[in-house]
């Protein structure tokens, strides 16, 4: 009896032994061609990098070669300059240095990406490289020379010793130190020598949009105390909203140490879900507030919901605003209003408000932009009337609407335009033409959501 069950077990046995050692073998296999794939990518986006960082010394170069009065060619080394950063940027994001310090060496190119970008984007027939501007890529050159000469040795060390990108990934996802790494340790040496240069005056062309939102814009006012905070949130949101409780009602600091402190109070909901809202720490002025109830029905058409939001914008004081967008989803309609003023559109001064379709309540408001606008703004006259501006459109564009309207351009100026709506080619844009020097500042695609707001 034994002897009949174990020729037929043995074989059996046999075949699944045979066929667990089939299947390790080729899962070895597709782990290795896994590994093999992904070695190949890393080492193909390392000598990418050191590539583009040789070309990017190279177009620096060729940019201070040429002549001043040479713009033409000056504007495409910038460009180049741009392109050559930003698939450097790319590159670096493709290599395993999450747990590696890199970061002053991805702002640097960043740094320079956006000077490049917004020194070749001007006119630089009327607005040419400044001495400080020109300083500035000379300090760039020299430092992209050092920074090469780095990649250099760590690439030779990769070619020279055959080192696999795959060990740098082990050895920043282990515990132990990983310093005896030898592409990790170039790779920490770059970011070193990098954050040990001066900084550079970047100019007016590469002035960061964050710098905007610092405490700058409201100085002068004093600072809110959390209780202050507590009751202005407490009033801005209404009786309605918030439980008489004070327990209910929790407020916290946030940005401690830096010029961007601010409160956030969060208030429980009887209908359910948190209202919450941000307050800068200096003036006590409000960022932003979320309802986070959920809207389940539609009951208010398009009409009613302008009305509503713009009812909730003047019961808050932010008074003089259109509407100029338009969405909704969820059950949920979205305005952002601009400031007018003496019927120019102060596009910078913008407020954006979320407005829920079943009763009509507003449950959210983005106002940072708003805080942060200039107060004092005064848009000046255009020196080409609105006939002059409209002979730059394309002959087949179709006007349907007009305003005067201050937006922010490329070079994070402020500029007065012509703002032109219309058809062409089956779609609807905006098309702002300088009102001073006649040229097209930008182009906007007015999506089909926002087609009731144009009516």
């Amino acid at each position: 009896m034994y002897a009949r069950l174990s020729s037929v077990l043995f074989p059996i046995a046999v075949l699944m032994l045979v066929g667990s050692l089939l299947w390790g073998y080729q899962e070895h296999q597709e782990k290795n061609a896994i590994l093999i794939k992904a070695e190949n990518q890393y080492q193909r986006a390392f000598h990418d990098l050191t590539n583009h960082l040789g070309k990017l010394h190279d177009e620096l170069g060729q940019s201070l070669a040429v002549s001043a009065a040479s713009q033409g060619m000056q504007r495409k080394s910038l460009v180049n300059v741009w392109r050559l950063t930003s698939e450097a940027q790319n590159e670096i994001n493709q290599l395993p240095l999450a747990l590696l310090p890199f970061n002053k060496a991805e702002q640097f190119l960043s740094r320079i990406s956006d000077f490049a970008y917004r020194t070749a984007v001007r006119d630089l027939t009327k607005q040419p490289l400044t001495k400080e501007e020109t300083k500035t890529m000379k300090s760039l050159y020299a430092k992209a020379a050092d920074i090469n000469r780095e990649m250099d040795k760590i690439r030779d060390a990769v070619l020279t010793d055959r080192l696999r990108w795959m060990d740098v990934e082990v050895a920043m996802a282990s515990k132990n130190d990983p310093h005896d790494n030898t592409i990790i340790d170039g790779f920490r040496a770059v970011d070193k020598k990098i954050a040990s240069y001066p900084e550079n005056d970047w100019g007016p062309s590469s002035q960061s949009p964050n710098r905007k939102r610092t405490l700058e814009a409201l100085s002068g006012k004093p600072d809110a105390t959390e209780e202050q905070i507590r009751q202005k949130a407490l009033s801005f949101v209404g009786p309605t909203l918030h439980a008489e409780a004070g327990h209910e009602v929790t407020v916290s600091a946030n940005g401690k140490g830096t010029d961007m402190q601010t409160y956030t109070v969060t208030i429980k909901n009887r209908n359910g879900g948190n209202v919450q809202l941000d307050f800068t720490r200096k003036g006590g002025e409000l960022l932003w507030m979320m309802n986070t109830r959920p809207v389940k029905e539609r009951k208010l058409n398009f009409a009613q919901a302008r009305t509503k939001a713009a009812e909730y914008l003047d019961r808050h004081g932010y008074g003089k605003m259109t509407p100029v967008t338009y969405d909704e989803y969820d059950h949920v309609a979205v305005f952002t209003f601009v400031r007018e003023q003496n019927g120019v559109r102060i596009y910078p001064d913008k407020v954006t408000v979320r407005v829920a379709l079943d009763n009509g309540e507003a449950v959210g408001l983005q106002a940072s932009d708003h805080v942060f606008a200039a107060k004092t703004l005064s848009a000046g006259k255009p020196k080409l009337k609105m006939e002059e501006a409209r002979h730059v459109l394309n002959p087949d564009f179709e006007v349907q609407d007009h305003h005067l309207a201050v937006i922010e351009n490329e070079e994070e100026k402020q500029v007065l335009c012509h703002e032109f709506t219309g058809r062409i080619n089956g779609n609807r844009y905006r098309i702002y033409i300088n009102a001073n020097t006649g040229l097209e500042e930008e182009v906007e695609k007015i999506p089909d959501s926002a087609k009731a707001i144009l009516r």
